[in-house]
């Protein structure tokens, strides 16, 4: 048996290719969107992904399912969750118990509700070696050290309390499926530390059962029965949940748009570039540090920083839904800006057409950025941190929204005043600041942001 597990950083999102060498034919669990890293693998091993599955309709970013399908491979999906939860596009079906077979390998699935209706959990029996299973591909189930979070219906799908009975499915998905198997279970999440998907995500790449039943917070109410505290732990203090997590469960439900053969990125010159930009036919995406753009970068851009966080920054930024203005990203070359490509689509950001490799020649803006001590009464103060951040400490007179919910939250902005955004050191803040000076705010940023406003008020109050 062949098992690989690709994790993207960006995204903190781990997708399995599990291949039977026997008869060279391959599967992928909870695919990413851009499939190269899966065909190439493939094709070193003399393979051929023959099956793609997902443990569950995923919010953070858009599945490859479909990518692996148009490739060619059977795509299968769960058939559990009700009547919200039908996928909507072509697929085999699993329910609780059914199985997908290649070669020596037997793929199990077990529906295990709670982050969502209709999550599977895979269990895999490597027939060549075992008739029992030894792997479990948990998907958003169980993490290493934590769960899943069983709010993000109502967070991000627009559910009302399905917090609650999400949290009583994922005691019982516990009870009945998890903790009952063997403690030699290998155990591969689909998150690891840094995802929105749970609370305290353990940054190693696996576990076992019998780790996580002796280790794990929640262990203890399992073990005990006590259901109403484990839900109490379970709900408290989870993070912020960003805008666009409602588009991904939208599209992953209904069926990402195929990308299928990607084509190579168009170079601009700055002549071709500046009439496009002057005309707003087109935003430049700079992904350099905030004290770069700082400095003078292209106008209406959006700064996304990348190409390690493009995924993550963009959709903050760039909303599919209601903009279809093509990207140009500014590049050192071609492969720089083909990286940063793959990562917006992982998000389903499909618009980037070309790119430039300097902004010379091309219009530029120099951002606003301020120090406290020019900061106005007239002045609205945005906090664009997590919620647990502002609580913690914020400067006094300041308004929270998030920075992956600020461009959906415009209504609550003022149009007629400046606005002075800040978030920890400056890197968040300055891809909200971009987007909202696109969307036609007055935006200035605070200079070192909240870290030297506190350090500032420390060294006056010493």
């Amino acid at each position: 048996m062949l098992l690989e597990r690709f994790y993207d950083e960006d995204l903190s999102q781990a997708s399995y290719f599990i291949g039977c060498q026997a008869t060279g034919e391959a599967l992928v669990i909870d695919p990413r969107r851009d499939i190269r890293v899966y065909t190439e693998l493939a094709q070193r091993n003399g393979m051929t992904i023959v099956a793609a599955t997902e443990t569950h309709i995923h919010a953070d970013y858009l599945s490859g399912t479909r990518e692996l399908q148009n490739a060619g491979a059977t795509a299968y999906v769960s058939k559990e969750g009700g009547a919200d939860w039908t996928y909507g596009f072509d697929a085999e079906l699993l329910g609780h118990g059914d199985t997908i077979r290649i070669g020596n390998l037997t793929l199990e699935a077990r529906h295990t509700p709670g982050h969502t209706p209709e999550h599977l959990m895979f269990l895999l029996t490597d027939g060549a070696f075992s008739d029992e299973p030894g792997y479990a591909f948990t998907g958003d189930f169980v993490f290493a050290g934590d769960l899943g979070r069983p709010d993000l219906l109502d967070e991000a799908a627009g559910g009302k309390d399905t917090r609650f009975g999400g949290a009583q499915d994922q005691f019982d998905s516990l009870a009945r499926e998890f903790v009952t198997l063997p403690d030699y279970v290998q155990v591969f999440p689909a998150h690891g530390a840094g995802s929105p998907c749970g609370k305290a995500l353990g940054a190693v790449p696996s576990s076992t059962v019998g780790y996580e039943k002796r280790n794990a917070w929640w262990a203890p109410f399992i073990a005990n029965g006590d259901r109403d505290g484990f839900v109490n732990q379970l709900l408290d203090g989870q993070p912020d949940a960003h805008a666009y997590f409602a588009r991904m469960k939208t599209e992953n439900r209904d069926g990402p748009a195929v990308i299928g053969e990607v084509k190579d990125l168009v170079e601009y010159s700055a002549e071709e570039l500046a009439p496009l930009v002057e005309r707003a036919e087109v935003v430049v995406v700079d992904p350099r540090h905030n004290s770069a753009v700082h400095e003078g970068t292209v106008a209406g851009s959006l700064n996304i920083p990348g190409p390690d966080k493009a995924a993550s920054f963009g959709a903050w930024a760039y909303d599919p839904q209601k903009d279809s203005t093509p990207l140009v990203i500014l590049a050192s070359d071609r492969d720089e800006a083909g990286e940063i490509r793959d990562h917006l689509v992982r998000v389903g950001i499909d618009t980037v057409t070309g790119y430039v490799t300097s902004t010379e020649g091309l219009p530029v803006y120099v951002p606003v950025v301020i120090p406290f001590d020019e900061v106005t009464d007239a002045d609205y103060l945005l906090d664009v941190r997590g919620r647990g951040e502002f609580d913690a400490g914020h400067i006094p007179g300041a308004h929270n929204i998030n920075g992956g919910r600020v461009l959906w939250r415009t209504e609550n902005l003022p149009q007629d005043t400046r606005i002075v955004s800040y978030c920890q050191s400056g890197v968040r803040n300055s891809v909200a600041a971009s987007a909202l000076r696109r969307a036609g705010f007055d935006v200035a940023e605070l200079d070192g942001s909240y870290g030297k406003w506190v350090k500032d008020q420390a060294a006056e109050n010493a």
